[in-house]
């Protein structure tokens, strides 16, 4: 069994976050939108109460100015403290963690400091009631606008300006000194004031939200497409090709380069279905994919049952060598392991080169990360004319793992294109070094 470490999970968790039922998603989604709204909320409601605050001296002067008697000053400069109160503490309450839980007292308060303060203290210093709609038009409207969220909290305020301004008339019983036709007038404009700050309220918060899932769609169909990307080219390409598209080329002069083979796998595939050859093909693939990103290297393609991988690019390492020795051990643990729990018997022939090359992605279609130089050719024939279950290095392999490693000499062989090559055969981490 292949243990995965704390990056690998990482990977697994972030691969079964995009399979994802759409009900899940959009349950995030409510939540992120839900946070979202929180937080734009908070940042209104501060506005807003500055607003108020600055508003309220405006109109407390103004009464000061315009009132000659002194009694009726005093008046105005109570109700004026009274409710500038009121707003100064829902300001601090917007910055704590109450604030923060509840939003929406705080909305309600705000509303309620402008509108039932104001006519709570009327009616206790005048022992008189009139509808203040001038003033409850204008804060609806100036909530309506500053804070359009929740329109069921808007909803709610609006009532409870008319059910306080009920009580108090309830309580204090005052004669009426305008015939009736003046307050079903002062109703209706009310009325419509309520239902059009509502319904547009109604309406913002609806395009809002529209506006938020639509942007999250197109952000979830980017970081899969990124995702796509990134298991095609390395990460740092990626970045280069997002900036702008241009022909991208870069030399290395030190990487180690690997090459393995399945040995045994193309007879198989005579007596074995498609279906049952590519599954087969795909869990030794995906437990090589597994280790590579384990030890640091870059997947570069697969050729058939061919898998090829380099170290020490595009992130260049002073340890490609060690990384891609340490990985091949692996590999070969890894189909012992799945030989014995399939009951198969396949063996993998290895071979490993290290030296420059050039790294690149050419084409205008089907983008493919690729290596070209000798270090290349030599990996590939270090592999073709290696032995089954081995793995064979070159000479310049050799002198990076021979201290760490315990290798065996094989000897000259002949390589095609290369004439005699002395390899090494890679046995097992040198335990005593």
């Amino acid at each position: 069994m292949i243990h995965l470490n704390n990056s690998e999970k990482t990977q697994l968790d972030a691969l079964i976050s995009h399979g994802m039922s759409y009900r899940q998603t959009n349950n995030n989604f409510a939540e992120s939108y839900k946070e979202q709204r929180q937080s734009f909320q908070l940042k209104r409601l501060q506005l807003q109460a500055q607003i108020l605050l600055v508003a309220g001296l405006t109109l407390i002067a103004f009464f000061l100015w315009a009132n000659s008697q002194f009694q009726d000053k005093i008046y105005a400069l109570k109700i004026g403290i009274v409710v500038e109160l009121f707003i100064l503490i829902c300001w601090g309450l917007c910055k704590t963690s109450i604030g923060r839980r509840y939003p929406n007292l705080i909305l309600l308060s705000l509303c309620w400091s402008v509108t039932c303060a104001v006519q709570i203290c009327i009616a206790l210093l005048f022992n008189n009631l009139e509808p203040r709609n001038n003033i409850w038009n204008l804060m609806f409207l100036t909530q309506a606008t500053i804070v359009p969220v929740q329109c069921w909290i808007h909803l709610i305020a609006q009532i409870g300006t008319i059910v306080c301004y009920f009580i108090l008339y309830i309580l204090y019983n005052p004669i009426l000194k305008n015939p009736s036709a003046f307050y079903i007038e002062q109703g209706l404009y009310f009325f419509w004031t309520c239902l059009i700050c509502v319904f547009s309220v109604f309406l913002y918060e609806r395009l809002r939200k529209k506006e938020f899932y639509a942007r999250k769609a197109m952000e979830l169909a980017q970081q899969k497409s990124e995702m796509l990307l990134l298991n095609i080219l390395p990460e740092m390409i990626v970045e280069q090709l997002k900036q702008q598209y241009t022909t991208i080329a870069n030399s290395f002069l030190e990487v180690t380069v690997l090459f393995a083979d399945i040995v045994g796998f193309t007879e198989l595939s005579t007596r074995t279905s498609p279906a049952k050859l590519v599954e087969l093909l795909n869990t030794i693939f995906c437990l090589f994919d597994q280790l590579a990103e384990r030890h640091g290297v870059e997947k570069i393609k697969t050729i058939g049952d061919a898998y090829m991988a380099v170290a020490g690019l595009p992130n260049q390492s002073n340890d490609h060598a060690p990384a891609m020795a340490n990985m091949a051990l692996d590999m070969q643990n890894a189909i012992a392991m799945f030989n014995q729990e399939n009951n198969q018997s396949f063996r993998i022939r290895i071979g490993i080169s290290t030296g420059p090359v050039v790294a690149g992605v050419i084409g205008l279609k089907k983008f493919a990360y690729d290596l070209w130089g000798d270090t290349v050719n030599t990996a590939s024939r270090m592999e073709s004319h290696g032995i089954a279950g081995s793995i064979q290095v070159c000479e310049e392999t050799y002198q990076l793992l021979k201290d760490k490693y315990l290798l065996e000499k094989r000897g000259l062989i002949e390589v095609k294109g290369k004439g005699k090559m002395m390899t090494y055969i890679l046995k097992e981490i040198n335990l005593k070094s």
